[in-house]
């Protein structure tokens, strides 16, 4: 009796304790917390939103909206936080149902719902606000919100976090004449308001959708609709060059629909939302955005001109791809929190490497990845701002320093390895099986790694430690013994570029080189050091080509021997794997200096007929060019540089070739002689023997001629005049000052920047920060170089998700002095207590600076 007493209250205590805990405040602070999150995932549910904006035509003028925000409530035992990152002056009236008025109350980024206006059960609150600007992207005549990561709250008051996802109903009142596009079907016709000039549009409820995929935009667009398969798609843009618009729509539409195919067929779910609608943007911020039925691309990814090269297409076709994978990936199931925002982009780029496959070939397709990925990985892999791709997120807030090259290059190279450890159809059956139970729902990576276990032999957990939850790459290694003539033993070992001991299991070939043929022998390395017994008894080869297939990851071991061979190997991708080995090797300072390996690459410029492997070789001239030459060096080899990229886009056949090879030159060029020639072709507008030039690639070499050019001053005018579409006109009104003449007009300019609405349009930013830091105007652009770490805090406070990593790599990409890497080091010094994400983007960006220091003093 007295134990049983002893458990009654020992069972009433922890039921006491319990309801202390559950009933214990969230904090109110800004942004939203992980806490806050998870909170309000376990007490919301069914959530929806009836939004409805009414938007003038003059963009300095407010918009203004009502939310009514439906949701069912497990529990009223605390406020309730609505996010809203405007001030309290922004919300002009909330109602509960009935219509009964409460008090406005705003903190830190939030509306607090008191308690006692809140019930267990259905809760209907609606706020009549005004929209906050910076997320609207508002232009003379056009707008478009975007909303990832945490901008949504910036817009309208929600539940701004990925877990809860909801249904939408907008409601659009714009001037008359715009188009119109959202996540759900248009209902009917627009009707129309005369009184004030403007119609109004109503949209069908959205599939679930979480805050960050909500969007709409609207202006003078031209509306396209074409049937993708058995469904109509449309397709809103502001093109005006009929040439682009001829030849790129049908194309636009075309390769949507074969990446639904294939992704219906892959994952065997019919596409996952009500309708397929997209938009070019001029000079949208990103690539693409994957908002289901309004796809927001850059404009210029999607419009092509009668000069544009294979990579150009298959770029196109591969950004089409990932936001359509997205519909299924991300879309249809979505990370729980931001921290798994990797998961969404490593699936949408790996099924449009897939796509790029079937469409193009395997052959391609492997190129395509090795270029496509590998380089840009070790950019941020090699660098002591190192990050794995899965990392901690403690509020939404700072989700943008999430982005970058690990998730979006290092991540597809995982998840090949691991198809390739798990087989090719044991991996779909496990995507598939995640897919169907998640659907319209939500999942984090360790949710995926139990159901891709299943169908492994291998323990992924032990895998996906290193290779998901820590940064780094490793660095292989090779000793080779002999019997006479014949290999008695290879062994390779691997160890860690940096950080602690580990193994990076992996597969890929190695391929012994001899005079007249090859041999190539697969490596399946899951140790620090293995002995390749399928190579024991060949002869001595003449170099041993690593990662010969493009499988590897990591830094391998690159022979000066295979100088002389190197553009005779037969296959693109080997050739492509030993660029890459190279150029990483002279980084490491393993292998090559900076000017042995400019001239070997120099030689096989006129070599090398791959297009694709053209980019790539030509890609590392120009940053070896200007980035690891002293300038006296720089100097006395431009002139034999100029004269070989010259001669070879000459020898070329290939009009993408040549035209490579011709940017290639404009990039870099110095002498007299090549300032009189690249003015010539552009004045004329007659482009060498075989090469295509278009509007923009004249307006890229009046640009390259207003930097190198101490005389003419007129130049941009001209090239101004000639264009016809007016968001290009307005672009190079906006470049022209950081290319002045005058220093103190682009001090100005630079100094322009610190004001946040001159950064509205973030691309032409960084664009004018790459020409105003361009080596050649480094001696008076130095001085900006404290003012601008001072504002990556700003930039990423009020930026977009890849704002700091742009600002950061226009600016310092090409640094190389020690002045430069000083002024670095100063400020990492004296800001211990720096952001973390945003000391690794420091880091990643300045990587060049560092090693130019070890290289070159």
């Amino acid at each position: 009796m007295k134990l049983s007493k002893l458990i009654l209250l020992l069972l009433s205590l922890n039921a006491a304790a319990y309801a202390q805990q559950k009933v214990k405040p969230v904090p109110i602070e800004p942004g939203v917390s992980n806490q806050l999150a998870e909170y309000r995932y376990a007490m919301i549910s069914n959530v929806y939103y009836h939004l409805a904006f009414k938007i003038p035509a003059n963009k300095n003028e407010p918009v203004t909206g009502t939310v009514g925000i439906r949701f069912d409530l497990k529990s009223a035992d605390q406020p309730l936080q609505i996010d809203f990152k405007q001030d309290a002056d922004h919300i002009r009236l909330i109602e509960l149902a009935g219509g009964k008025t409460i008090p406005v109350v705003v903190e830190k980024e939030h509306i607090i719902i008191g308690k006692r206006y809140l019930h267990h059960g259905e809760n209907m609150i609606t706020i009549s606000f005004t929209a906050g600007d910076a997320s609207l992207n508002r232009n003379d005549d056009y707008m478009y919100s975007l909303s990832v990561p945490d901008r949504a709250r910036t817009i309208f008051p929600c539940f701004d976090q990925p877990s809860l996802k909801a249904r939408f109903l907008l409601s659009l009142n714009v001037p008359k004449n715009w188009q119109v596009l959202s996540n759900g079907i248009q209902q009917t016709m627009p009707l129309p308001e005369e009184k004030d000039n403007k119609v109004h549009y109503s949209f069908n409820t959205t599939d679930k959708l979480p805050t960050y995929l909500f969007s709409f935009t609207a202006g003078k667009y031209t509306n396209v609709k074409q049937m993708t398969g058995k469904r109509e798609a449309e397709f809103l843009h502001r093109e005006t060059d009929s040439i682009k618009i001829k030849l790129s729509v049908d194309s636009i539409f075309r390769a949507h629909q074969d990446a639904i195919s294939f992704l219906e067929s892959w994952t065997g779910i019919p596409y996952p939302f009500q309708k397929v609608g997209f938009a070019a943007i001029p000079d949208f911020q990103f690539g693409g955005m994957e908002h289901p039925g309004e796809v927001q691309y850059k404009a210029s990814g999607l419009f092509l001109d009668e000069g544009a090269t294979k990579d150009q297409f298959i770029a196109r076709s591969n950004l089409i791809s990932h936001e359509t994978a997205h519909m299924w990936f991300g879309d249809m199931v979505t990370m729980h929190w931001f921290n798994d925002v990797w998961m969404k982009e490593v699936f949408a780029n790996f099924m449009a490497d897939k796509i790029t496959e079937k469409l193009m070939g395997t052959e391609t397709f492997n190129l395509k990845f090795l270029q496509d990925h590998y380089p840009a990985a070790y950019g941020v892999d090699r660098t002591m701002g190192a990050n794995p791709i899965r990392q901690q997120l403690d509020n939404l807030q700072d989700a943008g320093s999430l982005y970058g090259n690990i998730i979006y290059h290092k991540a597809p190279v995982m998840m090949r390895q691991l198809e390739s450890l798990m087989g090719k159809d044991n991996f779909r059956k496990g995507i598939r099986e995640y897919l169907k139970k998640y659907a319209y729902g939500n999942a984090s990576w360790p949710e995926l790694i139990d159901i891709l276990n299943k169908y492994s032999t291998t323990n992924l957990y032990t895998w996906n430690k290193v290779w998901v939850n820590q940064p780094g790459r490793p660095v292989f290694d090779y000793k080779l013994s002999y019997n006479g003539n014949k290999i008695s033993k290879l062994t390779i070992s691997q160890r860690p570029e940096a950080g602690a001991q580990r193994i990076w299991p992996q597969i890929f070939n190695i391929t012994m080189i001899y005079s007249g043929h090859s041999k190539t022998i697969p490596v399946n390395i899951n140790a620090q050091q293995i002995v390749l017994k399928a190579a024991t008894g060949l002869a001595k080869p003449s170099f041993i080509l690593f990662n010969s297939d493009g499988m590897g990851y990591g830094l391998f071991p690159a022979d000066k021997a295979m100088a002389g061979s190197l553009f005779s190997l037969e296959s693109p991708l080997q050739r492509a794997s030993a660029y890459i080995n190279a150029y990483e090797n002279m980084l490491a300072g393993r292998a090559f200096k900076p000017d042995e390996l400019l001239k070997l690459y120099q030689q096989g410029i006129s070599i090398e007929k791959n297009e694709l492997n053209l980019r790539l070789l030509t890609g590392y001239i120009s940053t070896i060019y200007w980035t690891f030459l002293l300038q006296a060096d720089r100097l006395a080899l431009s002139s034999e540089l100029e004269q070989a990229l010259w001669t070879s886009m000459e020898q070329q056949t290939a009009a993408n070739n040549k035209k490579i090879l011709f940017s290639t030159y404009q990039n870099v060029y110095l002498s007299t002689e090549s300032k009189s020639r690249i003015y010539q072709v552009w004045l004329t507008q007659k482009p060498p023997e075989g090469v295509t030039l278009a509007e923009d690639d004249y307006t890229s070499m009046a640009l390259s001629i207003a930097l190198k050019s101490d005389t003419i001053t007129q130049v941009l005018k001209h090239q101004q005049n000639r264009i016809i579409n007016a968001e290009r006109k307005s672009r190079l009104s906006f470049l022209m000052p950081a290319l002045s003449l005058n220093v103190q007009e682009r001090d100005a300019f630079f100094n322009s920047l610190a004001d946040r609405k001159n950064r509205a349009k973030e691309a032409w930013v960084t664009s004018a920060l790459a020409y105003l830091n361009h080596p050649l105007r480094q001696t008076t652009s130095v001085k900006y170089l404290p003012k601008s770490l001072e504002m990556v805090e700003e930039i990423q406070r009020t930026g977009d998700i890849f704002f700091p990593q742009s600002w950061l790599a226009a600016i310092f990409s090409n640094y190389q002095t020690k002045q430069a890497y000083h002024i670095v080091s100063a400020f990492l010094k004296q800001h211990p207590d720096y952001n973390p994400k945003l000391k690794d983007k420091i880091l990643q960006a300045t990587d060049n600076l560092y090693r130019a220091q070890l290289m070159l003093y």
